[in-house]
């Protein structure tokens, strides 16, 4: 069987750093997501790095705390993409903002062409999805938000890894935020966590205050590992929640993240014979990366004539893909925006996720190709978009 997404864990390395923890006696925040934290910070380059329990808690929390820095009004607009999971735009309405859905681009990310049309003067930031760890066209993404004074967060749940010119799409100038996903199946998986990396020192002391119920100072930072000692008294500034990461979580993370390089370089060589194989069928559409050499390519995306029949045909022999994602305008809480972005939906109705994972091989990539390539054949013509 194989699945279209599958995690590889370096289950002796995760062991010993779990071990630390449960000998140490310090499973919850603090000591290893510290250590997890400052290795974050020194892979990626980011100023700042708070790790959380998911990144769905980090993308509520980069609104939150915008809102309320910036003097944001209930109502006002974010601009965000309808192929993503639901998460990314539940974060919007999560802060009494309204989600203002524009197209996407052959890449599957944001199209800045569009984003423009859909400014108003209510707008107030851009939701970026770094789409199966593809970059897009951040740049000009970037330098139209800077043109209309409008915050970037970016949502970079599959981007663990990705680079240009061996530097982290999320650190450049003019992201505000970048959220990244450590969930079960990500690139690089534990069992479900994230990481919020602020660009300013500022945004970041308040989302350490708020990750932990809006307390000035975490448990971890209250207490005296060597003396045994608890300070007690501390003071609550916010309102926050309970987002916070654990040492399990983060213990696992430090396992797994000497390999995240190597591993996507893998990723990279079976893109590679997916692309070769699939490129010349004018039925088959890919969804190619800008940056290939060093996207981190969480999911491989095709649009075919007949998706159904395509998966049905996989499934036939123990392999399944799977569909990432259905345009968000499809889902009753967003059907306002229904229609407004055509190119969305087109690839809603075609897309399919081939797998990609550490677990197959070329020969896995060719069999699954030749599969593809057979029932194409027997379907009709792609359509227009």
């Amino acid at each position: 069987m194989i699945q279209v997404l599958k995690p590889k864990f370096h289950v002796e390395e995760c062991l010993e750093q779990i071990r630390d923890c449960l000998e140490k006696g310090w499973t919850g925040m603090g000591y290893k997501t510290v250590e997890f934290e400052n290795a974050w910070k020194a892979y990626t380059g980011h100023r700042n790095a708070l790790f959380l329990n998911s990144n769905t808690a980090g993308l509520y929390m980069a609104l939150q705390i915008m809102k309320m820095e910036y003097g944001w009004q209930d109502g006002d607009e974010v601009i965000t993409t309808p192929i993503t999971f639901i998460s990314t735009n539940h974060a919007i309405p999560k802060n009494g903002l309204k989600a203002c859905f524009a197209d996407v681009d052959e890449y599957l990310c944001l199209d800045p062409e569009d984003v423009e049309r859909k400014i108003s003067d209510r707008t107030r930031a851009v939701m970026f999805v770094g789409y199966g760890g593809r970059v897009g066209q951040l740049e000009k993404m970037i330098r139209l938000c800077q043109e209309h004074g409008l915050k970037l967060i970016l949502d970079a749940a599959h981007m663990s890894g990705t680079k240009v010119n061996g530097v982290c799409p999320g650190t450049w100038d003019g992201v505000e935020a970048a959220v990244y996903s450590y969930q079960a199946v990500k690139n690089l998986a534990t069992a479900d966590s994230g990481m919020i990396c602020f660009a300013r020192d500022e945004l970041d002391a308040i989302a350490r205050k708020i990750s932990w119920l809006g307390i000035n100072k975490d448990t971890y930072a209250r207490s005296d590992m060597k003396q045994g000692t608890y300070k007690w008294n501390y003071d609550v500034e916010y309102i926050g929640q309970k987002d916070n990461g654990n040492s399990i979580m983060a213990a696992i993370a430090l396992a797994q993240l000497p390999y995240l390089d190597e591993e996507n370089e893998y990723r990279r060589k079976l893109v590679r014979r997916y692309d070769e194989l699939l490129k010349d069928d004018p039925k088959i559409r890919i969804v190619y990366a800008p940056y290939a050499d060093e996207c981190s390519y969480h999911i491989y995306e095709i649009a075919v004539p007949d998706r159904e029949a395509l998966l049905s045909a996989l499934a036939a022999q123990e392999i399944f893909g799977g569909v990432h994602y259905r345009d968000n305008t499809e889902y009753r809480m967003y059907a306002y925006a229904h229609g407004m972005t055509p190119k969305a939906h087109w690839y809603s109705d075609h897309i399919i996720t081939l797998p990609l994972n550490l677990w197959i091989d070329l020969d896995d990539v060719e069999r699954i190709a030749d599969i593809v390539k057979q029932e194409v054949q027997r379907q009709g013509e792609l359509p227009e978009m």
